[in-house]
């Protein structure tokens, strides 16, 4: 799963693959975007960290999950991607959701209608298994994030979705497990639906953030009911209009954005 440290992540890489696709742009910190740039994607800071929000307007944008290949392999990176999306540029690609070790998604995961995974509750320790974790997922062209035991009692036949975890807001409220003052801060990315569903805002903190100052940024400053967290350990970003190509290792699932 997600969650891998330092100390293994360069283990039996060569330098050539360790220097493909901006991997080794991470050491440097999360770029920032130009002062006078206008797109998707802005630049907020609260309480003394910057955060880089892109908002997805649904009705002028595609947005689709790449987390296997027709082979069933992990496309592991931007680059992999992109040469999937039968000529279309990507707007926009951010990890998105929980894996294993090779990179297959631990949770549920519906890519172009299909179903690829099914849904993992979570026991044991990690991220994932502070439930309650939750599914970002789109249907009918609008996207929700819903805590996993309420999406399963329901019927839903999503274009995409993915399972992650933790909830980092439900139902307006942070997730009762978070801890003011924590010294677990990492970079961290995650989600929220707005405007009853027809935009997408994805959220990648540019430094380390702990859970409670990650979650109270989606509550107060964006005023999201429910967030999704995606990770904290590989959390990247390929946004080619703000100059951004930062991928920190091997990727799992990922969110792509690109134009209708």
């Amino acid at each position: 799963m997600a969650g891998r440290r330092l100390a293994s992540l360069f283990s039996g890489w060569p330098a050539t693959v360790l220097a493909a696709g901006g991997l080794f742009s991470w050491l440097s910190g999360v770029p920032a975007l130009p002062t006078d740039h206008e797109g998707l994607c802005r630049t907020e800071t609260a309480a003394g960290v910057g955060y880089i929000v892109c908002d997805i307007p649904l009705d002028r944008h595609r947005l689709s999950l790449r987390a296997v290949d027709a082979a069933g392999k992990p496309y592991e990176t931007f680059e992999a991607v992109e040469a999937s999306l039968a000529g279309r540029s990507a707007e926009l690609i951010m990890n998105a959701g929980m894996y294993h070790e090779d990179r297959r998604p631990v949770g549920l995961t519906v890519q172009d209608g299909r179903a690829v995974h099914g849904a993992v509750l979570g026991t044991g320790s990690g991220n994932y298994s502070l439930r309650p974790n939750g599914v970002f997922f789109v249907e009918d062209g609008r996207a929700h994030v819903m805590e996993s035991t309420r999406y399963l009692a329901g019927t839903h036949h999503p274009e995409l979705a993915t399972q992650s975890g933790p909830m980092l807001v439900v139902d307006g409220e942070l997730h009762p497990r978070f801890i003011e003052n924590s010294d677990s801060r990492h970079v961290r990315n995650g989600v929220c639906a707005r405007q009853d569903g027809t935009v997408v805002t994805l959220v990648l903190s540019r430094a380390s953030v702990n859970f409670w100052d990650f979650g109270s940024f989606f509550k107060d400053r964006l005023g999201c009911r429910d967030a999704l967290f995606f990770d904290g350990t590989v959390s990247s970003l390929h946004y080619p209009a703000g100059g951004i190509d930062y991928r920190r290792d091997r990727l799992g699932p990922m969110l792509v954005v690109s134009d209708r």
